[in-house]
């Protein structure tokens, strides 16, 4: 048995692959083979599709990575044959028949809620004076005030997409829980983790841990890679 040596990252909803930079780095520098996916995030079945065509090209087993949205990307799209472990980065991990849609639906009383504006010819955009705060509170004031302003439109139908078959009921899982993350309540961060049987570490860190936290995040991905859970 040899530890898995390729990763693939999959982004969320309004922000593309780029963020993942840090962790790419992190990663590569220490031997991994990583692959960033970008979603176009217009459907779910479209970034399960995006994110396969990554996956079949690869030489053997990966670690499938996905933060916020793209966790439910990675729920349904990790059941490829290439995928041995799943790790979630402050993200979304639905059952059966959920989507976004489904688990925002309720949010905990006193939960900050996300500053989403309304649909606009069917996409969603974050209030861009408010996405600092939400966001990415924890990243440099300049990085953010970028991110806020070069946001991706992310479809209704993205969220509304369902997952059919969860990954994680068949492969190991790994969840890193921001603790500082006013998008996705950390509360649900860990009743989602809890309920995937994923091991979890936490970590001080906005939703976009994986931008201000890059090497806290690498860390908990090479554990999926180097675990004999995750390894082929």
């Amino acid at each position: 048995m040899t530890a898995i040596r390729n990763i693939v990252l999959v982004h969320g909803g309004f922000v593309d692959g780029s963020g993942w930079q840090g962790v790419h780095e992190q990663l590569t520098a220490d031997g991994y083979r990583v692959a960033v996916v970008q979603n176009p995030t217009l459907s779910l079945a479209g970034d399960v599709a995006a994110t396969r065509q990554v996956l079949d090209g690869l030489d053997g087993p990966a670690v499938l990575v996905g933060h916020s949205y793209g966790g439910v990307v990675i729920t349904e799209a990790g059941n490829h044959p290439n995928v041995a472990a799943l790790a979630y980065i402050a993200a979304f991990a639905p059952d059966k028949g959920e989507s976004v849609s489904s688990l925002i639906a309720d949010p905990p009383p006193g939960a900050p809620v996300p500053p989403i504006l309304p649909p606009k010819d069917g996409f969603l955009f974050l209030d861009r004076d408010k996405f600092a705060a939400s966001f990415a509170a924890d990243v440099p004031e300049a990085q953010a005030a970028f991110m806020a302003d070069s946001q991706v439109p992310w479809g209704v139908d993205a969220l509304g997409g369902t997952v059919s078959e969860p990954a994680w009921r068949t492969k190991p899982s790994w969840y890193l829980v921001a603790t500082d993350d006013r998008m996705i309540p950390p509360p649900a961060q860990r009743a989602m983790s809890e309920r995937a049987g994923a091991i979890v570490t936490e970590t001080p860190g906005s939703h976009a841990v994986y931008v201000s936290r890059p090497a806290t995040v690498a860390a908990v991905i090479a554990q999926a890679a180097e675990s004999p859970g995750g390894q082929s």
